[in-house]
């Protein structure tokens, strides 16, 4: 999640000031889609710092296209083509910014053993590894079945309701530990700022009103309880364990922990409501 691809617009210098909300809303959409948002609003540099503040808010735009190329490629072709284009669809609208971090997480905590900065030097290295490329393979293979057991309608609502959810849960590694390099040997170049409480309610919100949404629509055909806890549990382990390898997050942390985060409510959602 610290590649350059989806930094290129980002301005070299920028104000003094703190950034505004709509600042930080802006360079969020930027940072995390590959759309032409800088063509139509360019915020100072300072504001990428508080992107992550609206991270899910992206997932609702990620979420939508994905959802709804799905959906509507199922009334035209077979179900399994349906979700092969829908997974295309967030790799070109992402530019696979999180797909990056999954295979450099991989590689770097597969090939750095327990040694701090070559697990850093590894994750920044733009070639892919043994690890990596294993790790997407397996991350594709299992979403792919995950949604292949759910109906249309139900993976369409799914995806709607765990892409933001998963990125509010894995912002908070953000609020939890520092960042494990410095702003000048960044990928690119900007540190993710703590959230204030505002900004924090604000990403609560963001991620919580779609599942909450999702599970209120399903009643009792999806519990609650595991939807919210396995991904919550699987989070909160891989957090622990960057901690312990790295005493801080990365950007490819971020993406790794987000991508994780979501297959695992995939495969809660799937356990419910997989077809027969």
């Amino acid at each position: 999640m610290e590649t350059s691809q989806n930094t290129s617009k980002i301005p070299e210098q920028g104000s003094s000031t703190r950034s505004r909300w709509y600042d930080r809303l802006w360079a969020s959409f930027i940072f995390f889609t590959r759309l032409p948002f800088w063509r139509i609003y360019q915020p100072p540099k300072e504001a990428y710092q508080g992107v992550v503040e609206f991270w899910p808010l992206a997932g609702w735009l990620t979420a939508g296209v994905m959802a709804g190329v799905l959906y509507g490629s199922s009334l035209v072709f077979s179900y399994e083509i349906a979700i092969v284009l829908a997974m295309v669809s967030r790799l070109l609208l992402t530019g696979a910014l999180h797909e990056d971090g999954l295979a450099d997480f991989f590689d770097g905590f597969g090939g750095g053993g327990q040694d701090r900065q070559r697990i850093l030097n590894i994750m920044k290295d733009s070639h892919i590894g043994t690890y990596g490329v294993l790790a997407l393979i397996v991350y594709m293979l299992t979403l792919w079945f995950a949604l292949h057991s759910l109906t249309p309608i139900n993976a369409t609502l799914t995806i709607l309701a765990v892409d933001p959810f998963a990125k509010m849960l894995s912002a908070q590694v953000i609020q939890m530990m520092p960042y494990a390099r410095t702003e000048e040997t960044a990928k690119n170049k900007t540190v993710y700022r703590k959230s204030p409480v505002a900004a924090s309610i604000g990403l609560a919100f963001q991620g919580l009103l779609p599942i909450g949404l999702y599970l209120w629509w399903m009643q009792e055909r999806v519990g609650w309880l595991l939807l919210i806890f396995i991904p919550l549990l699987v989070m909160s382990l891989l957090s622990f364990f960057i901690w312990k390898r790295l005493r801080g997050y990365t950007g490819d942390c971020c993406g790794a922990l987000f991508l994780l985060t979501e297959l695992s409510a995939y495969l809660v959602a799937s356990f419910y409501l997989q077809t027969v």
